[in-house]
């Protein structure tokens, strides 16, 4: 996890470089969820750009964890949750060390192909896992709060972040692509988790129930 080798981007935030193991199996949505989805579920659409099939924006990180406890009362066998910082930057990598998976033109909606808006999911080239749009688009929302000492902890197994704090992290980037430059598997975004964006959406991991 953190700066890729050769990543001339990075914040000391993103470093140093820090071994991790994934011990768990998770399974993670393949697309950012959508406004159809998260509509059906929560039955309203809050984003500011609208597109049944366009990311769903302008939710906050509680917001989130509402949309994954109404789905988890379903009762469909499965837990869903958003994935901690190490699970997502593995999925996102998808085993390749550099800092984008492809060139970013051809994987990532982001400020230079964007036009100013979010774009509808899966329109670019998914990564090895077949995982889409995990850069740019919408910066993801994911479970840890921010640590701005996260990577220089020890190697250890499924990484948390602190145990408290005062903000929530997201990973990717997005279409607009201003805040920690252009899109990056270990660049992070953190907001205050009662913030909502039009350029913070998020995707869920889900795990057999017990």
């Amino acid at each position: 996890m953190g700066c890729s080798p050769g990543d001339g981007d990075c914040y000391a935030e993103e470093k140093p470089v820090r071994r991790v193991t994934i011990t768990r199996p998770f399974e993670m949505s393949k697309f950012q969820l959508t406004q159809q989805d998260y509509e059906a579920v929560m039955n309203t659409n809050p984003s500011n750009f609208k597109g049944s099939n366009l990311p769903v924006e302008n939710v906050s990180w509680d917001d989130a964890q509402r949309f994954c406890e109404a789905v988890n009362g379903k009762g469909d066998g499965y837990r869903y949750r958003l994935p901690t910082e190490a699970e997502w930057e593995y999925a996102a990598r998808a085993g390749d060390p550099s800092s984008r998976y492809g060139p970013l033109l051809q994987v990532a909606w982001f400020r230079d192909n964007s036009g100013g808006t979010t774009h509808p999911v899966g329109e670019k080239q998914p990564n090895a896992f077949g995982l889409y749009d995990t850069l740019g688009n919408v910066w993801e929302w994911v479970q840890d709060w921010y640590g701005i000492t996260y990577f220089s902890h020890k190697p250890e197994s499924d990484p948390k972040g602190p145990q408290s704090g005062e903000y929530r992290v997201s990973r990717g980037g997005s279409w607009r692509g201003v805040v920690r430059g252009q899109s990056r598997v270990s660049a992070r975004y953190i907001l205050k988790p009662n913030t909502r964006s039009l350029v913070v959406g998020f995707r869920c991991v889900r795990e057999p129930v017990a």
